[in-house]
């Protein structure tokens, strides 16, 4: 199906008038690109294996089917959605129930997440929920205790399928789709989704629809690409005043190493900047914490891993901050894509070393943008003609400057020459005055 027959609205997609109503009351009108491939695959009942970009409408692309095709006269499991992370998981979890409270059927759900007292989950369960989100771990665990029914399962969704199939979760996962049927639909979503991990789950899929977004149409029009060169050691200095300069409403710093990201809390929150972190090494209810006074906006600053990020929507970001360059440039799109929402502007700013100046150029050239060299000059950002003009007057003064010195320089060397010579000849006239010198034995004569 080319972009000429693609449906455009929610209705032509195939999702019901109530669900439609349900997304105009959360001001939802409009289905995204992602959304307008997959839906008619999954409500077709197909495999699928969908990427597209963090903040694209990836959640809903799934959730919309998968929520339509419920059995509501059947109180048992029907859907179950696995995520890498806990955040991501309770953001799933939010998501259906903004969706179905403008239900007149009620779609029950609940979020089993790891670290959490297990018996109330168990309690939970017993209401038997149409739709379980949760991490692997702890799913797997509660499908042996047979406290899910796996084989009820009509749908299993991985988010950000990519991170639930690498080497540190592969096993668990493929684990918990051996507890379910066979012709269980799988639906596989990730803002990068290779081969390798489509591979992982190929026992699993069947004839799957394997849909991607290129790059470039995944890079947000409205967001405004820049960076700053420094050295290493200055980063958190700029990037400090870079927030004083920028004001943003709701920023988020992204950071390449996790032992770096609770010192560079600690740094900004010195200097009077409101920041908190989320990373793998957070306490559980500390990154909860952390992620409930951002959204509240009781917090400026959210400064995070990419990992710790991956999938999480929040809205109104109005600057992205790269402390660190990252390695491949659909890292940068993850990050970035955070921001230039709902036709919104957003701003990237990147802080960049002499040493990771061909990352950034591999960025570039990749996702065919620009991102322009900015400076910061007197509490003012200035671009590269301005930096140009700048540099021109500097020379020019300095010009000025050099002649100025080299004539005050020669009055002064001159005066200090005559200086010497007038005590050359002081001391001269002083010698010949002088008395000839008396031995010991003179003296005592």
């Amino acid at each position: 199906m080319d972009n000429m027959e693609r449906p455009e609205s929610f209705i032509e997609l195939g999702i019901q008038a109530e669900l439609v109503e349900a997304l105009a009351k959360e001001g939802i009108v409009q289905p995204t690109e992602i959304q307008k491939i997959t839906i008619p695959l999954i409500l077709s009942n197909r495999d699928v294996a969908g990427q597209s970009e963090t903040g694209s409408g990836k959640t809903l692309a799934y959730l919309l089917p998968v929520v339509q095709k419920i059995d509501h006269n059947k109180r048992e499991n029907q859907v179950l959605i696995l995520t890498p992370t806990h955040e991501l998981a309770l953001q799933v979890q939010r998501q259906i129930q903004d969706l179905s409270r403008h239900l007149a059927a009620m779609i029950t759900s609940a979020a089993i997440i790891g670290n959490v007292n297990i018996a109330r989950q168990i309690e939970k369960l017993k209401e038997k929920p149409h739709i379980i989100v949760g991490s692997a771990g702890r799913i797997l665990e509660l499908i042996q205790k047979r406290k899910i029914s796996a084989q009820s399962l009509k749908t299993i969704v991985l988010d950000e399928a990519d991170q639930l199939l690498d080497e540190r979760n592969i096993q668990t996962v493929k684990a918990v789709l051996k507890t379910a049927y066979k012709d269980s639909q799988i639906l596989l979503f990730s803002a990068t989704l290779s081969q390798d991990a489509i591979g992982q789950a190929a026992g699993f899929l069947k004839d799957p629809a394997v849909q991607r977004m290129t790059m470039k149409a995944m890079v947000v029009p409205t967001i405004i690409h820049q960076h700053f060169m420094c050295e290493q050691r200055d980063k958190l200095e700029l990037l400090r005043k870079l927030v004083r300069h920028l004001e943003p409403g709701r920023a988020l710093i992204f950071i390449n190493r996790t032992e770096e990201i609770e010192k560079t809390v600690e740094r900004l929150s010195y200097h009077g900047l409101d920041a908190v972190a989320i990373s793998g090494a957070s306490q559980k209810e500390n990154r909860r914490q952390a992620m409930a006074d951002f959204r509240a906006g009781k917090t400026q600053l959210l400064v995070a891993s990419d990992l710790a990020a991956r999938g999480l929507d929040i809205k109104n970001i109005t600057h992205i901050f790269n402390l660190d360059i990252p390695e491949e440039p659909q890292l940068y799109l993850h990050r970035v894509g955070r921001t230039g929402r709902a036709g919104q502007s957003g701003m990237a700013v990147s802080l960049v070393t002499q040493r990771e100046l061909p990352l950034l150029h591999k960025i570039e050239n990749n996702l065919k943008i620009s991102i322009p060299l900015r400076r910061l000059s007197f509490g003012k950002v200035l671009g590269e003609e301005e930096q140009k003009g700048q540099q021109t007057k500097t020379r020019t003064k300095a010009g000025v400057g050099a002649k100025t010195e080299t004539k005050g320089k020669t009055k002064i060397e001159a005066k200090a020459k005559a200086k010497t010579e007038a005590k050359a000849k002081a001391k001269t006239g002083t010698k010949a005055k002088t008395k000839p010198h008396k031995s010991k034995s003179q003296l005592y004569k």
